[in-house]
């Protein structure tokens, strides 16, 4: 895109990012001396489902918010199937349904992981950030390193099979309903998903050793690539454990000192705030008790392992041991080390699986409660990618008339923003733009896994053009993809 600024500031665009779910474009601004004076991540599409579903019946409400995404619908599904429990007064779910709902998740975050480090940042990790963007993807990865890329597929198959299973479909199931679940696990499925079980456990642990063993060889690289001190926000078990599926809210600052602390978060609002800015369509929350400008945080993995006390499976436990001796039991504050704590919830994921399946619970036939009835309540679970909140009020109909998410890659925008910053202020030389110049601003944004819509309706190849001018205007360098 050529663009210049009345101030005499050199723009460079990058649009769209690629390798993530959904569309956005980074913009630079540089001055005279080719500095880094502004650098910023923007969200271009706009969704509207906080408004289109005011009006609808609140049972559809789960049916209709996973479309907001092909990649994660599980986990707005459940969401918001937490939020319309408490609609129908069935938030105490029976065992039954309980267990096939975690089961869906675990079986979500199983496949979403191994989709994004296998398919989407393995090419940085084995290529190199430098690499000849010919080989730098995930055909590329196939053709060098065919086992990882079966296992990456493998592996998000099974993922994929659990959610088939507990959700009546791969994508866009509708399994969780007010009050429960409208099926169990047979024991003819339940051996099914057995079968495969044990490989993709040692799957996992490989997957988790690699992501390790590259953080660890390449830290002094890692350490300052798009890093900088966050607070950091996530569901913890009230035991101070990990949990995915339920829990309350804590948050902590860069240190690891809690600003709050098992909140429920029917009260979210009395906590977390949202701030708009013009450049965006995706908004930027904080912390209420601090400010826009320090109340930040991060969510993800890596919020969840730097929040989390302990992990409550034996394999994943022993990892975040190790991964929590890096930074001597303080928050790591890495970027690049998402991908390393995302292998150990994936094995988290798989662990759990594995219990689950040996449960007789989901085999059991009470599948749904309800008892006094609401008007307003909030759901919120841990998805892939972070924190997500779903908030509905309903009127007399049982029609939706307000609805506030809160999606994960929301929560991460103002750290992916910090992110772009500093790695074009370290890599960004002003006189030539480089392949992998783009790709190390975009290196640092997939860290995060973002779903910059929580979307995917793009059909077709995405052309990007980027064009670099000097303070008068004059065409310096361009480059080219995708576009005849």
């Amino acid at each position: 895109m050529v663009a210049s600024t009345s101030d005499g500031l050199k723009r460079v665009v990058i649009e769209p990012v690629t390798r993530v779910e959904g569309h956005g474009k980074v913009t630079l601004l540089l001055d005279e001396q080719d500095r880094v004076k502004q650098a910023r991540l923007h969200i271009v599409e706009f969704r509207g489902f906080e408004r289109f579903i005011q009006g609808r019946p609140f049972w559809e409400v789960p049916v209709l918010v996973q479309r907001l995404c092909g990649i994660c619908p599980v986990s707005h599904h459940l969401a918001a199937a937490k939020a319309v429990d408490r609609l129908v007064g069935g938030e105490k779910l029976t065992p039954t349904a309980e267990k096939i709902r975690r089961l869906m998740h675990y079986g979500q975050f199983f496949q979403s992981h191994a989709l994004h480090f296998f398919h989407l940042c393995s090419p940085d990790l084995l290529f190199g950030f430098d690499a000849d963007p010919a080989i730098r993807h995930v055909i590329g990865v196939a053709m060098k390193h065919r086992d990882l890329a079966v296992q990456g597929v493998m592996m998000r198959k099974y993922g994929q099979e659990i959610i088939r299973l507990t959700a009546g479909k791969k994508i866009h199931g509708t399994g969780a309903i007010p009050g429960g679940v409208n099926k169990n696990l047979s024991i003819a499925e339940r051996d099914f998903l057995l079968k495969d079980l044990e490989q993709n456990v040692r799957w996992s642990l490989a997957a988790v050793k690699l992501a390790k063993d590259y953080t660890l060889q390449n830290l002094e690289k890692l350490a300052p690539f798009g890093s900088f001190d966050s607070n950091h926000l996530a569901l913890v078990r009230q035991d101070g454990a990990l949990d995915l599926y339920h829990g309350g809210l804590r948050a902590i600052d860069p240190t690891g000192k809690k600003i709050f602390d098992h909140v429920d978060y029917q009260k979210y609002t009395d906590y977390i705030a949202e701030h708009v800015r013009s450049w965006s369509y995706m908004k930027f929350p904080f912390i209420r008790s601090l400010t826009p400008e320090t109340g930040w945080y991060r969510v993800g993995p890596l919020a969840r392992l730097n929040c989390a006390e302990f992990i409550d499976t034996p394999l994943a436990e022993a990892e975040r041991k190790e991964f929590a001796a890096l930074t001597k039991g303080k928050p790591n504050n890495v970027s690049m080390a998402y991908h390393w704590a995302r292998m150990i919830e994936l094995l988290h994921a798989i662990e759990k699986i594995q219990m689950l399946l040996a449960d007789k619970d989901l085999q059991g036939t009470d599948l749904v409660v309800k008892g006094q009835r609401r008007s307003e309540t909030v759901g919120v679970i841990e998805a892939p990618r972070g924190t997500l909140i779903h908030h509905y009020r309903i009127n007399d109909n049982d029609q939706i008339t307000m609805a506030n998410l809160i999606v994960s890659t929301t929560h991460n925008n103002e750290p992916m923003n910090r992110a772009v910053q500093k790695v074009a202020e370290q890599y960004i030389d002003g006189k030539k733009i480089t392949e992998a110049l783009l790709n190390h601003v975009e290196v640092a944004i997939r860290a995060y896994d973002p779903c910059l819509s929580c979307a995917t309706h793009a059909l077709g190849q995405m052309p990007l053009v980027v064009e670099l001018l000097d303070a008068s205007g004059q065409l310096v360098d361009r480059r080219a993809r995708g576009v005849s």
